[in-house]
């Protein structure tokens, strides 16, 4: 495949405008908005940073690289089980289940753009409950099926995890656009540093620690009043 192809399919799976659901989740940000914990800019960056090394660098976005070698190799059986890996490892209900219906959604649109036998494969290990299929491994196949490389792959991951939160923030608090843009652009060191990571990641390296965001996700389900579902 060449170049531009892997680049337009990478563009595409991580646009924000792409209908994976993740306008509708915070993961956490608005139990951290109502209890004053983020109020401006910096606040916002602080809780993205935290999200990004504790959880979306060293487990979501290497699985994401991961099952992007997976796909480009056919490896149906490694990409189930790599799903599998990251469903124990999500513990709080609201992100699990975010999680599955954010990379379900995205697999669906995916296996509908063009007959790709990995991807159907992918499709029926969902409907017969083989398989989660958690939005990172999805999202890590997709692209792979297209020809992006692993640490680009990790890497748009993280980039659209990081558009998805700013996205939230401009809705909970008050921050202009330019603000969630220079928020965008100040990750990106950070986004590079652990796609880098990711890239080189085996299914053993995965690790996750966020006890503090994980509570605000536990918590927000009781929330007396809610925009986002997680």
């Amino acid at each position: 495949m060449s170049p531009d192809h892997a680049l337009l399919t990478l563009l595409q799976f991580a646009d924000g405008l792409f209908p994976a659901g993740g306008f509708a989740h915070s993961f956490g940000l608005e139990t951290y908005v109502q209890d004053g914990r983020v109020r401006d800019r910096e606040g916002l960056e602080a809780f993205i940073a935290a999200h990004l090394e504790g959880s979306a660098g060293p487990a979501d976005a290497a699985v994401a690289a991961i099952a992007a070698r997976l796909a480009h190799d056919g490896d149906a059986d490694g990409w189930i089980a790599l799903d599998a890996r990251l469903d124990a490892m999500k513990s709080v209900p609201e992100l699990r289940t975010a999680s599955r219906q954010m990379g379900r959604q995205t697999l669906r649109i995916a296996a509908g753009l063009g007959a790709d036998p990995f991807l159907a494969r992918l499709v029926r290990a969902v409907d017969e409950a083989l398989a989660a299929g958690h939005h990172a491994a999805v999202f890590g196949a997709a692209v792979g099926r297209g020809g992006v490389e692993p640490e680009r792959a990790a890497a748009a991951y993280l980039y659209s995890t990081v558009a998805l939160l700013v996205g939230a923030g401009l809705r909970l608090i008050s921050l202009g656009q330019l603000q969630g843009q220079r928020v965008l652009a100040g990750m990106r060191p950070r986004v590079e540093r652990l796609a880098a990571a990711a890239a080189s990641a085996t299914a053993d390296d995965l690790w996750s620690f966020n006890p503090a965001l994980e509570i605000a996700s536990i918590r927000h389900a009781r929330l007396e009043a809610r925009l986002f579902r997680s």
